[in-house]
């Protein structure tokens, strides 16, 4: 009988336990699943924001343009007077400016929609001559004095938004400019975010996505009137307008595939424009299934270990008290530890993965908040140059010298170009790069370093020679190079604000088929005491250094494939980055 009881208890407690295994890996799946599912969800939303910025900041500069255009007086002269020499000036000047903004074409149109002047003037796609009073975008900016509107170019195939706005008054109109703006660079810095991106115009149609095959689609159904209507005016060409393959409910989507994904809507700065930003989950549940299998595994041994226990208590029930009231205790001890040490390996394998991402796009921003000061400094000049221009410009304008005006607004032109470049610079440092290792020129990172960090040195007077343009193509990351250079140099700096005649110089060196990046100053050196830690987490001479920086800069090199080291010197301190030269044509990051 007793041995009945034992075997029906055995297998009793057998049961329970595999019934208490299955509920712990329910619990737990669900409890990962909806963590990670509820920080898939703000991380979406959060890139569906980013991205709308993105495209308003560069809808902003191109809005700009027709009405800067409109103050053209050579414009006036082509369109009234139809003078061949003005019309001359104005393709000049339209290319010109169509060319240092990035738009792919700008035009001009008399009263009856037919083109006057063009950027693209003289080439095989030249707009000049070609009517276009059937074009929505003339008729809305004659009658309303601006319109913008999306379409196929009916020349060059290719889409984009057009952005008109009528010359002259409602009454006597003189004709209209019209930009064209496209936008296969903004789908190709949004391709490098998780997920696919998809922006609809008021009607559900698809204008242009991350996903090639899903532009010109349509989210839901289009009416007869529409349909036709579309068709009339060529908007979209001989595109079908077929369904999208995606379907969408509230704050989910389904792929093409049938996956569920993640769905964050963002309104853009255009009337009925919206931005679909989708994520699949299969990856979330993936590692929601494996934290609860781990979690499952954690409950399992210490469920075995009690069972085995139970069955040690059961067959060894004549034994002391005390003994048995021992192993208990080394049991439990045992099961609290695996515990504990499996919780504390999964989380600092966590935190370790997280700060080695984190560390260097935290390392940039932080360097970026030192050299913001410098960098106000770099714009304000300008700024206030162009205001003085702008003065200057009035004045001739009401004197009648015109070639003093054009004088003034071309370097009026070439100084929002230098703000442009520094700020576009800030903010391609400032973005999290995509990881990637290939082609990178060496004189683009020193040209990208020298805006964040040039003023600096002239604002503290310290010396900074760099080599002349012409240098070798690298292996590397294009941001996280540039930011091994920004470390350097503003430790350079540093090193020597108070020694005098203080240089800093930048040098490349071929050596075979690698590359030598050499940064070298003039100040006291490196202390004796720490040279040998200097690249090790948390080693620094500075009082308020966090001494992470060389630190970064070796991880950063080391992952290139390269070497980071200090070279012997007879004043200041030498450091030599040895990189792979690389000889291919397309950039990293």
């Amino acid at each position: 009988m007793g041995w009945l009881y034992r075997r029906t208890t055995l297998i009793a407690g057998i049961i329970v336990a595999i019934a208490t295994i299955g509920m712990i890996w329910l619990a737990a799946f669900l409890w990962f699943e909806q963590s990670g599912l509820a920080a898939l969800r703000d991380d979406t939303a959060r890139t569906a924001r980013q991205q709308v910025r993105l495209f308003a900041s560069d809808l902003a500069k191109f809005r700009l343009l027709p009405i800067v255009l409109g103050e053209y007086t050579d414009l006036l002269d082509a369109l009234r007077w139809r003078d061949p020499a003005a019309t001359d000036r104005m393709n000049g000047k339209l290319a010109l400016l169509a060319q240092r903004t990035g738009a792919p074409v700008i035009y001009l149109l008399d009263r009856t929609g037919m083109t006057v002047a063009a950027s693209n003037a003289g080439t095989a796609e030249s707009f000049v001559g070609r009517d276009y009073r059937f074009r929505p975008y003339f008729v809305r900016a004659m009658r309303q004095g601006a319109a913008e509107y999306f379409a196929v170019g009916n020349v060059s195939g290719r889409p984009g938004l057009f952005l008109a706005r009528r010359i002259g008054s409602a009454g006597d109109p003189a004709g209209a400019i019209v930009v064209k703006v496209e936008f296969d660079d903004l789908i190709r810095a949004w391709a490098g975010d998780p997920g696919q991106t998809l922006v609809t115009d008021g009607r559900g149609i698809i204008l242009f996505a991350t996903d090639a095959g899903e532009r010109f689609r349509i989210t839901r159904p289009l009416s007869g009137a529409a349909r036709a209507d579309i068709a009339r005016s060529g908007q979209f060409g001989d595109a079908p307008l077929s369904p999208s393959r995606y379907r969408f409910d509230g704050g989910t989507a389904r792929g093409p595939g049938g996956e569920a994904m993640l769905l964050a809507r963002a309104a853009m700065p255009l009337a009925g424009w919206q931005l679909l930003h989708v994520v699949p989950t299969q990856r979330t549940l993936r590692d929601a299934a494996a934290l609860a299998r781990l979690t499952t595994i954690a409950a399992s041994l210490a469920i075995a270990a009690l069972l085995a226990l139970f069955l040690w208590r059961s067959v060894r029930a004549a034994q002391a008290a005390r003994y048995r009231a021992s192993l208990e205790r080394v049991v439990a001890e045992r099961t609290a530890a695996l515990r504990a040490e499996i919780a504390e390996r999964a989380t600092i394998d966590r935190r370790f993965r997280e700060a080695r991402e984190e560390l260097a796009q935290a390392n940039r921003l932080g360097s970026l908040g030192s050299i913001t000061a410098g960098l106000v400094h770099e714009i304000n000049q300008p700024v206030a140059t162009i205001r003085t221009l702008s003065e200057n410009a009035q004045h001739h304008l009401a004197s009648g010298r015109i070639d003093r005006v054009a004088a003034n607004l071309s370097t009026t032109v070439e100084l929002t170009a230098r703000i442009g470049a520094i700020t576009q610079e800030m903010r391609r440092f400032a973005r999290r790069g995509k990881g990637t290792i290939g082609p990178v020129p060496l004189d683009a990172v020193i040209a990208g370093a020298l805006l964040l960090v040039g003023d600096r040195f002239r604002m503290a007077g310290v010396t900074l020679a760099v080599p002349a343009a012409g240098q070798p193509v690298v292996r590397a990351g294009r941001v996280r190079l540039e930011q091994v250079l920004v470390n350097l140099l503003t430790n350079a700096l540093e090193a020597v604000r108070d020694t005098p005649d203080a240089r800093v110089e930048v040098q490349v060196e071929p050596a075979g088929d690698r590359v030598l990046l050499i940064v070298a100053d003039n100040g006291p050196g490196i202390d004796p005491a720490i040279a040998d830690d200097i690249f090790q987490p948390f080693v620094t001479s500075k009082a308020d250094g966090l001494g992470l920086g060389l630190g970064i800069v070796r991880d950063i090199v080391t992952e290139f494939g390269g070497t980071v080291t200090v070279v012997p010197s007879p004043a200041g301190a030498t450091f030599r980055v040895t990189l792979q030269k690389e000889t291919g044509d397309d950039p990293a990051d």
